[in-house]
C-alpha cells in the first residue's frame, strides 16, 4: 500500500470512529431521555405539596410534565419549583400533555372523574384516600385500571412501612384462621381541621387546606371517617382480608363542627365475623404527637395485635407467640411508599402494590355503610 493510500485509510478509520462515537452518544442520550418517567399531578393541594411532590423529588429519573390545581399564583410557584412543563387549572391539560404516572390529590368528590380519566389516558395512578364517596365509583376505578392494564395505587402509606409489611408476612405465613372478631381504634389531630379553626399539623404553610375540601360533605363525603378512618380501614382490611357486610354507626360533632369529629361503628363482616371501628379527633400536643392506631383481630387459630403509636406487632398462632423487635418510631406515618410504588410502575419495574384499588373500594364500602347508618339510625347493609 502506498504512503498516500495508507494515510487516507487511517483518516477514514478515524472518521468512522468519530461518527460511531457520536452516534453512540446520541443513542445514549435518547435512551436516557426515554428512560425518564413522565409525571403528572392533578390536585396539587396542601398534602401533595407537603408530601407527594417532595417524595417524587427523591427520584432523579423523572420528567415533570404537568400539574393542575386551583389558584394561579400557588400553581405557578409550585410548577416553577419542580420545573413542570404544563401548569393549568384544567386537569385535562395535564393528561393531554401525555404522562406515564399521575398523582390524584384533588378533593374526594372529584377522584372518580380524575383517576378514571388518568387511567384511560394511559397513566399509572396513585389516588389519595378515600378513593371516592360512592362505593360504585371506587369499584369502577378499580375495574378501569384492570381493563386498561395500569396500576391503581391508593395512598395508604402505613401499608408500606417495614413493620406493616412484616405483619402482613406473618399473616400470610401463619395467619389466625377464620376471622371471628376485629377491633380497630384510631385517634388523630384533626380537631382544628374539622371545625374550620385550623389545619392539621403537617399541612404546608404556603398552601393550607381548603376548608370545604374537608368539611363540605358534598366534596369530602363526611368528617373524621373520610379524613382518617379511611386510613385505619385501609390498614385493617388489608391485614385481615375482611370485607364489611353491614354496620351500625354513631357519630358526634362537638364544637359546632360542620362534620362529625368522632365515630363509633359496629360491623358484621363476610364470613360471620363481627367487630368495631372507632376514631376520634385528638388534641395536637397529646402523647407523642402521633396518630394512634391499634388493631386486634381474633381468629379460630390465633390472633394478632398491631399498635402503630407504640410500635408493636404480636401474633399468636396455635400455641406460638411471635413478636417483632421494633424501634419506637417504626410506626410513624409517611406516604413515601405509595409514591415509590407509582414510580416503579412507571419504570416497568417489579414491585408489590400494598394498597390496590380493590382495597380502596372495600374501605369505601365500610365508610358508606357507616354514614348511611348514622343518618338513618338503623343497621345498614352493603350496597
Amino acid at each position: 500500500m502506498l504512503v498516500g493510500e495508507l494515510l487516507t485509510f487511517h483518516k477514514n478509520i478515524g472518521y468512522l470512529s468519530a461518527v460511531q462515537g457520536a452516534t453512540e452518544n446520541i443513542l445514549r442520550k435518547e435512551k436516557n431521555i426515554m428512560a425518564k418517567v413522565r409525571v403528572g399531578v392533578i390536585g396539587a393541594g396542601s398534602w401533595a405539596i407537603a408530601s407527594h411532590l417532595p417524595n417524587l423529588a427523591k427520584h432523579d429519573e423523572l420528567e415533570y410534565v404537568g400539574i393542575s390545581r386551583k389558584g394561579p399564583e400557588i400553581l405557578k410557584k409550585i410548577s416553577d419549583r419542580y420545573g413542570f412543563q404544563v401548569a393549568s387549572e384544567d386537569y385535562r391539560d395535564v393528561l393531554n400533555a401525555g404522562v406515564d404516572i399521575c398523582v390524584i390529590g384533588s378533593p374526594t368528590g372529584l377522584h372518580h372523574e380524575h383517576a378514571k380519566a388518568a387511567l384511560e389516558s394511559g397513566a399509572h395512578v396513585m389516588c389519595e384516600k378515600p378513593v371516592t364517596i360512592d362505593p360504585a365509583d371506587a369499584w369502577d376505578i378499580d375495574a378501569t385500571a384492570k381493563r386498561v392494564g395500569k396500576e391503581l395505587i391508593i395512598a395508604f402509606g402505613w401499608n408500606y412501612l417495614p413493620m406493616m409489611r412484616q405483619a402482613k408476612e406473618l399473616m400470610e405465613k401463619y395467619g389466625i384462621g377464620n376471622l371471628e372478631h376485629l377491633t380497630i381504634h384510631m385517634s388523630s389531630m384533626t380537631r382544628e381541621l374539622l371545625t374550620n379553626t385550623g389545619a392539621y399539623p403537617d399541612a404546608t404553610p404556603e398552601s393550607l387546606p381548603e376548608q370545604k375540601t374537608w368539611t363540605d360533605p358534598k366534596i369530602s363525603g363526611g368528617g373524621y371517617g373520610q379524613a382518617q378512618l379511611t386510613h385505619a380501614l385501609g390498614m385493617g382490611l388489608w391485614i385481615t382480608g375482611a370485607r364489611a357486610e353491614s354496620g351500625f354507626a354513631l357519630m358526634s360533632s362537638p364544637m359546632n363542627a360542620p362534620v362529625e369529629m368522632h365515630d363509633a361503628i359496629s360491623y358484621r363482616f363476610e364470613g360471620g365475623a363481627i367487630g368495631s371501628v372507632s376514631g376520634g379527633s385528638s388534641h395536637v400536643l397529646a402523647h407523642k404527637k402521633y396518630h394512634a392506631l391499634e388493631l386486634r383481630a381474633i381468629g379460630d387459630d390465633g390472633q394478632i395485635l398491631l399498635d402503630l403509636e407504640r410500635a408493636a406487632v404480636w401474633l399468636y398462632h396455635k400455641g406460638e407467640n411471635i413478636r417483632l423487635e421494633l424501634g419506637d418510631d417504626d410506626g410513624y406515618y409517611d406516604c413515601q411508599g405509595p409514591i415509590d410504588a407509582l414510580v416503579a410502575a412507571g419504570k416497568g419495574q417489579k414491585f408489590t402494590n400494598y394498597s390496590p384499588g380493590e382495597l380502596g373500594a372495600r374501605s369505601v364500602e365500610a365508610l358508606d355503610i357507616a354514614y348511611r347508618s348514622a343518618a338513618s339510625g338503623k343497621l345498614e347493609h352493603r350496597k
